[in-house]
């Protein structure tokens, strides 16, 4: 049987938040534009092509691992040095070549959500 093929046109991870107004003040600092769902509980964090979506979770453990995502840029030193000059909350990890052709970076939020980013290494 043909079944017609599938385009995948976006994807968006889902970050758990202790605090939705604290995540989206965090994530209106990293640049995305944000809003809350309506219905609460909810809320959307967008930059330019890239969704992250923030879902309240008050009893996150501090500890535990929150979710994570790889976020693909033109230029991963220049963002690196945007958000260390807004002084962004959680953890920020110095950019450094990759053995994978990427220069890369990560950012750790409040709620312990792990964002890595990376721009190809031109030869």
């Amino acid at each position: 049987m043909d079944s017609p093929e599938q385009k995948f046109n976006a994807v968006a991870p889902v970050f758990p938040a202790r605090d939705l107004e604290t995540a989206l003040a965090h994530y209106a600092q990293l640049g995305f534009e944000t809003s809350e769902y309506e219905g609460g509980g909810y809320a959307f964090a967008k930059r330019d092509e890239v969704w992250i979506h923030l879902a309240h979770a008050p009893d996150l453990d501090r500890d535990a691992e929150g979710a994570c995502c790889y976020i693909y840029v033109a230029d991963a030193d220049a963002l690196h040095d945007e958000w260390r000059h807004n002084k962004v909350l959680g953890i920020l990890i110095p950019p450094s070549d990759t053995d994978y052709g990427l220069r890369e970076f990560a950012h750790i939020d409040p709620d312990g959500n792990l964002i890595r980013v990376g721009s190809w290494l031109t030869t």
